[in-house]
């Protein structure tokens, strides 16, 4: 049985074998939305020595693409569940080219299923002693800006809006706690943009490289109303295909595609009440790793 397969093959019922981000993946794909396109290597390849056949079978798989640069992402069994989303503990490798070096990005995903904050993780959320690692390959996605997107506020798990964090290239920034995204609310049902708190963005990380942001855009809001009308339709049919309140990341590229790079179900509206309040960038930050509290 083969060990890879193309994400556009992959439902929700492949989660046992390739892990909730992929199967995830293939359900947006089936929802239509645009997706990069891009494979997943099976969980139950992980714990094996990454050998000949294995490496083919990725090198053919990473060749059919084009040799692109791509991005690759653990894709944990039991990741981005209902319970416990997994975000920001283990390892996602950007802008990787070359055979070779997707075959050591995976096996880096691998490794960092036995990290510090991995295992620290799960013994919180009660996850397995025994995980499993699939892992997610996708062409990188070109990225003018990028963010986060819940399809309910997740501070008090209203409904009856979308809120939308955003900043200037790939999410890198973010991650790293170098800039604070924009924030914006919108209502879910009449696309009225309910509020937005625009913040100085000066790094932004483009292709592989990290670089200032110009004077210019510094201080200029990262989504216009037409491109914020966008996201909101894409909360509305990934909700709706999934049947719940969604944690969604996405990518507007440089020649205005809108792409959804990852899906979840929202896990925080839901312990609210057990919680101190914390503000939208507080958890975005923490969906990203940046927050370890």
């Amino acid at each position: 049985m083969s060990e890879t397969a193309a994400l556009a093959d992959l439902r929700r019922a492949d989660e046992p074998r390739f892990g909730g981000k992929s199967a995830g993946l293939g359900e947006l794909i089936a929802a239509g939305m645009r997706v990069p396109p891009g494979f997943a290597v099976a969980a139950t390849a992980y714990g094996r020595t990454l050998g000949e056949p294995l490496r083919a079978e990725i090198s053919r798989r990473y060749e059919a693409l084009g040799e692109p640069p791509v991005a690759v992402r653990s894709s944990a069994v039991g990741e981005d569940s209902a319970e416990a989303s997994f975000a920001g503990q283990q390892e996602t490798y950007l802008s990787v080219s070359g055979a070779d070096r997707v075959c050591d990005a995976v096996r880096g995903c691998w490794a960092s299923l036995h990290s510090r904050e991995a295992r620290a993780y799960r013994e919180r959320m009660g996850g397995p002693e025994e995980p499993a690692m699939g892992v997610t390959v996708q062409i990188m996605v070109d990225a003018a800006v990028s963010g986060v997107m819940f399809t309910c506020n997740p501070v008090n798990g209203d409904p009856s809006t979308v809120a939308v964090n955003a900043s200037w290239g790939l999410g890198t920034a973010v991650v790293g706690g170098e800039v604070t995204p924009d924030e914006y609310r919108v209502s879910k049902v009449t696309g009225e943009v309910l509020h937005r708190s625009i913040s100085p963005k000066r790094i932004e990380y483009v292709g592989g490289g990290r670089s200032d942001v110009p004077a210019e855009r510094q201080d200029v809001a990262c989504l216009d109303d037409e491109q914020l009308g966008m996201l909101l339709e894409m909360a509305r049919k990934v909700e709706r295909h999934f049947g719940s309140h969604q944690d969604i990341e996405w990518a507007l590229a440089r020649d205005g595609s809108l792409f959804a790079l990852q899906s979840r179900p929202v896990t925080v509206a839901r312990k609210k009440a057990a919680a101190p309040a914390r503000s939208a960038i507080e958890l975005v930050m923490g969906k990203f790793g940046a927050d370890r509290r």
